[in-house]
């Protein structure tokens, strides 16, 4: 696996991690609450552990970067307070993400195999809350119109290469993919609270 598939793998998990901490106090049940304080700060953690694969300072790789370095797919940077396309992406997300921790897993590098192995094993929960979810609301016009409009999205989380099993496991037609390495406008003032406490701190400071 090359290092900027890393990178985005990443980047993915540390801003969609930010993004679904936004629901912990306004989740539509208290339970939802918990779930995405949960899932956010798990998804936060497998970014410190790939960013620490790829640097001795995971720190510095995950805040002190400019924006056009960041390789997180446009999907994760949307800002989504609204119940139905947060769960649409939350289960595209997860079903995206299991066809790429499993080609990890057979990965010719025992370091990112090993831990796309233990991420996998940790997404587990991830993907029971997301097909929970999709269960539910399947059906609803809302999620269903919520789906196909991020579907473009989902597919930019993946190499093209890995595509073909996401059409056919979400079962809706191959698109052109918003690509990775493009950002939304909406990353810009994410990065801005994300590092805000690190750009306030004096230079060298310890914590």
């Amino acid at each position: 696996m090359n290092e900027q598939a890393l990178l985005g793998l990443a980047d993915d998990e540390l801003v969609l991690g930010w993004r679904e901490s936004e629901w912990t106090g306004i989740a539509p049940m208290l339970e939802e609450d918990v779930a995405f304080s949960s899932i956010a700060q798990n998804e936060i953690g497998h970014a410190r552990a790939v960013y620490s694969l790829l640097s001795d300072d995971p720190d510095a790789l995950a805040f002190d970067r400019k924006l056009e370095e960041y390789r997180c797919s446009p999907l994760v940077e949307l800002h989504l307070l609204e119940w139905a396309h947060t769960i649409a992406r939350r289960w595209l997300y997860e079903v995206a993400d299991e066809i790429r921790i499993t080609a990890l897993k057979d990965d010719s590098d025992p370091a990112v195999a090993g831990l796309a192995a233990k991420i996998d094993r940790e997404e587990a929960y991830h993907r029971m809350h997301a097909e929970m979810w999709h269960e539910r609301l399947r059906d609803e016009p809302r999620f269903r119109e919520a789906v196909e409009e991020l579907w473009p999205y989902a597919l930019g989380v993946l190499p093209a290469a890995l595509r073909g099993e996401l059409v056919e496991r979400v079962g809706l037609a191959e698109v052109e993919p918003i690509e990775r390495g493009t950002h939304t406008d909406e990353l810009a003032p994410l990065l801005e609270e994300m590092t805000m406490v690190r750009r306030s701190a004096p230079a060298g400071a310890q914590w």
